[in-house]
């Protein structure tokens, strides 16, 4: 064996998995139309909190534990990626179709799977004559591009700072909605 050749080329790694679906539901929705907003991960009260209509007393805010950097005046890790919509909306006139992905920090302990920091992409569109139906059919073409032919539901829910509010489901893409470990025997994803 010569021990002078050079070594065989090694693979310097791969995409990470949330990476991979991010940028495939991105891609998705750019395909209709959306455009992709960033903003800041570390926020001040007004973005995160008061222009989304979630004054000190909201009970949203008690829901979710906030990282605070500093007090008087707020600054924070932002607990949902609404703060990037209301940047945009700042700076851009209607009609108006963005996505915001990114990570958002909240002290969640809901369970033990639960983390601070996890992924969220939140969409916006505003423009005239825009309705529910609307959202519930870019809600069925973004669950069958990303996970082939599925059936949606959406259930009224309560959110305290939405509304109307709905949770959505999404047929097991394991079992195809006959129920099985994965999906806790539902047939349903929420």
């Amino acid at each position: 064996e010569d021990l002078t050749r050079p070594a065989f080329p090694l693979g310097l790694g791969a995409r990470h998995p949330i990476s991979l679906v991010k940028n495939q539901i991105i891609d998705i929705f750019k395909s209709i139309g959306f455009a992709v907003s960033d903003g800041p991960e570390i926020e001040d009260d007004w973005h995160n909190f008061t222009a989304l209509n979630l004054p000190e007393y909201h009970p949203a805010r008690d829901m979710q534990d906030t990282f605070f950097i500093e007090t008087n005046p707020d600054v924070l890790l932002r607990t949902h990626t609404s703060s990037v919509q209301i940047r945009y909306m700042e700076q851009n006139e209607p009609p108006i179709r963005i996505l915001s992905p990114g990570r958002v920090f909240r002290n969640e302990a809901v369970s033990s799977r639960s983390h601070c920091i996890f992924h969220q992409i939140e969409g916006l569109y505003i423009d005239e004559n825009v309705s529910f139906a609307d959202l519930k059919q870019t809600i069925q073409f973004f669950t069958t591009e990303l996970f082939g032919k599925s059936k949606i539901r959406m259930r009224p829910s309560y959110f305290p700072f939405t509304e109307p509010s709905a949770e959505m489901d999404v047929t097991c893409f394991k079992c195809h909605g006959s129920g099985c470990r994965f999906c806790k025997g539902s047939g349903w994803i929420e």
